[in-house]
C-alpha cells in the first residue's frame, strides 16, 4: 500500500482541476502529480531509502504539499517542523530526528546554517524560491527539473513510519509522535467519511501551519478532487478577503483565530456566505464566543478534538449540535467537545481504568488504528503515554453524559490545587470570557503561603474597553464557588502563544514561579 497512489488517481480523474491555490497561482492535479513524482525520484536518486527522514522548515507554501505527496510515494519520513520554532528548539528537533535532507525557504536559511555550524549533520540542503543559491545549498526547482515525472511508489506496510509529528513544546522539550502509514490512512478515512466528505465543489482554506493540525485535512481534500486554498500565514483581514474572493467552503481555525476574526472590521462587510463549515479546535473556547461566531459566520460551526498522538480528530461537536444548543439556549452543550466520531474507541476512565459514571471526572483515553506508535527515541515518554491495557492517556480530564457528549474539564497537568481543592483553569476562563470588556484570559495558580496556590487571572482587555481588578473579581463572585474565584487579576497587552498559536500557559506561569525548585507548592 502507499498513500501516494491517491495523488495519481486524482490526477487521472480531474487533471485540470485546481488542487492548490496560493497567491492566486493555481497548481492542477496533473501538475501536482508530475511535480511530486519528480521529487520522489530525486530523493531516491540521492540514495535515500525507505524510513529515512526528510526535514521541512517553512511557512505555508505549496512545496510542503508537494513534499508530503512525494515522501509518501518514496517511502520516506516527513519531519515537518513549525516555522515559528526558536533556534534551540529547531536544533533540538533536528538532533532528535537526524534527517539527512532539509528543505526550507529563504526565511530560515540562516537558522539552518547556524544549526549545521552547531553540529547538526545534513547531507543535502534545498531552498525554495531563492534568487541566489548559497554555498552548500541546492535549488528546489533545479532538483525537480532533473528527474522523471513518471509515477512511482514504494510498497509500505501499515506499521511503517510515515511522519514524525513534533509537539508544540508547551510542556517542555520537543518530542515527536510517530505516525505510521496505517495512522495516516486512518486519518484519511475518518476525514473522508466525516466532516470532510465533499458536498460539491469544496475549497478548503488553510492559514494555520500545515506542518501541524491544519495539514491533517489536506489528503482528504486531494483524495476527493477539492481545492486547497493556502495562505502563507494567518492574518484576519486576509482570511476574510480570501473566503469572499475564492468562495471558500471550509475553513479550519483555532479559538485564538476566531477571536481575531471577530475583532476584524471585515467581519461585518465581507461576503462569507460560501462557507458551509467553520472547523475549530485545539484549545478551549467559551459558549459566549461560540454564540458570537455563530452570529457572524452563520450556522456553520463544528468543533473537533484530537491530537498528534491520535493523528487528528476523534471527537466532534457537529453543526447540528451547535444549532440545537444555540436555539434551545443550552450553553452546557456548547461547553462539550462533542461525541466520538470515528472508528477509534474513546472512553473516560478513572485511575484504575474503569469507565466513570454520571458527573465523575476521568481521563480521556483512546485506542484504535489512528493512535500513534509512540514517541520517537523516547521510550519512557511512550510508556507513560499508555496504560497497561494499551489505552492512550491523553492527559485531558473530562466527564461524559448519558447521551455520549464529552465535556473537557482541563489538562491534568494544569489543574490548580488551592487549599486542598482542585480548580480547573478552563472552568474559570469560561466565566471570564463572558465579561464584555475581556478579550482573552489565562487562569493560573501562583505561589501562596496560605493556600499553596492562589487562583490568578491574567487578562487582555478588548480595544477601547476598561475594567478594574475589583470589577472582574466581583463578576466572578456571582458565578463561581469561593475557592474557584481569582484572588488577583493581572492586566497585560497580550498573552503568549506557542508555535501553533495556542495559549502558552507555561509562559504565563513562568514569572510567578521563577527560581523555585518545584512548579507547585
Amino acid at each position: 500500500m502507499n498513500i501516494g497512489i491517491f495523488t495519481e488517481r486524482s490526477a487521472r480523474f480531474w487533471p485540470q482541476k485546481t488542487a492548490i491555490l496560493f497567491r492566486d497561482h493555481a497548481i492542477t492535479y496533473a501538475e501536482l502529480e508530475k511535480r511530486s513524482n519528480r521529487l520522489a525520484h530525486a530523493l531516491l536518486g540521492l540514495g535515500l531509502q525507505k524510513g529515512d527522514r526528510v526535514a521541512i522548515v517553512s511557512p505555508n507554501r505549496p512545496e510542503i504539499i508537494e513534499l508530503e505527496c512525494a515522501l509518501y510515494k518514496a517511502g520516506l519520513v516527513k519531519v515537518a517542523l513549525n516555522a515559528r520554532l526558536a533556534q534551540n528548539e529547531l536544533e533540538d528537533a533536528l538532533s532528535n530526528a537526524e534527517p539527512s535532507i532539509c528543505f526550507t525557504g529563504p526565511e530560515h536559511q540562516a537558522m539552518i546554517d547556524k544549526a549545521t555550524q552547531n553540529g547538526i549533520a545534513l547531507a543535502h540542503r534545498f531552498i525554495f524560491s531563492s534568487d541566489e543559491t548559497a554555498e552548500d545549498w541546492q535549488d528546489y526547482e533545479t532538483l525537480l527539473s532533473r528527474h522523471s515525472d513518471e509515477h512511482i511508489h514504494i510498497d509500505m506496510a501499515t506499521d511503517d513510519l510515515a511522519v514524525l509529528h513534533y509537539t508544540s513544546g508547551s510542556t517542555g522539550k520537543l518530542k515527536a509522535a510517530m505516525q505510521t502509514v496505517g495512522n495516516r490512512m486512518a486519518s484519511l478515512r475518518k476525514n473522508v467519511m466525516g466532516r470532510m466528505h465533499m458536498q460539491g465543489k469544496e475549497v478548503l482554506l488553510l492559514s494555520g501551519p500545515i506542518t501541524h493540525a491544519s495539514g491533517m485535512f489536506m489528503q482528504a481534500i486531494l483524495y476527493q478532487g477539492g481545492t486547497i486554498l493556502l495562505l502563507e500565514k494567518f492574518q484576519p483581514n486576509q482570511v476574510l478577503e480570501a473566503i469572499e474572493k475564492h468562495r471558500a467552503t471550509i475553513c479550519f481555525v483555532v479559538p485564538a483565530m476566531i477571536n481575531a476574526l471577530l475583532a476584524d472590521p471585515g467581519i461585518k462587510t465581507r461576503d462569507l456566505s460560501s462557507l458551509r463549515l467553520l472547523l475549530y479546535g485545539a484549545a478551549p473556547i467559551s459558549p459566549t464566543r461560540i454564540r458570537e461566531a455563530w452570529s457572524a459566520f452563520g450556522p456553520v460551526l463544528s468543533q473537533g478534538y484530537g491530537a498528534g498522538e491520535t493523528t487528528g480528530g476523534i471527537i466532534a461537536l457537529s453543526v447540528e449540535d451547535h444549532r440545537i444548543a444555540i436555539e434551545e439556549g443550552r450553553d452546557e452543550l456548547l461547553g462539550a467537545c462533542g461525541r466520538i466520531s470515528c472508528e477509534s474507541e474513546v472512553e473516560v476512565l478513572d485511575e484504575q481504568g474503569n469507565r466513570v459514571k454520571g458527573d465523575e471526572i476521568g481521563e480521556i483515553c483512546v485506542r484504535g488504528p489512528d493512535v500513534f506508535a509512540g514517541f520517537w527515541r523516547t521510550p519512557q515518554a511512550t510508556a507513560d503515554a499508555f496504560d497497561k491495557r494499551g489505552w492512550l492517556r491523553t492527559g485531558d480530564l473530562a466527564r461524559m453524559d448519558d447521551a455520549g457528549y464529552i465535556y473537557i474539564v482541563d489538562r491534568r497537568k494544569e489543574m490548580i490545587v488551592t487549599g486542598g481543592f482542585n480548580v480547573y483553569p478552563n472552568e474559570v476562563e469560561t466565566v471570564l470570557a463572558q465579561h464584555p470588556a475581556l478579550y482573552e484570559a489565562c487562569v493560573i495558580g501562583i505561589p501562596d503561603e496560605r493556600w499553596g496556590e492562589a487562583v490568578t487571572a491574567v487578562v487582555v482587555l478588548r480595544d477601547g474597553q476598561e475594567a478594574s481588578e475589583e470589577e472582574i473579581m466581583t463578576f466572578c463572585r456571582d458565578r463561581l464557588a469561593d475557592f474557584k474565584r481569582p484572588r488577583s487579576v493581572a492586566f497585560v497587552d497580550q498573552l503568549p502563544k506557542n508555535a501553533n498559536g495556542k495559549l502558552s500557559r507555561k509562559d504565563v506561569r513562568e514569572p510567578y514561579w521563577r527560581g523555585r525548585a518545584r512548579l507547585v507548592n
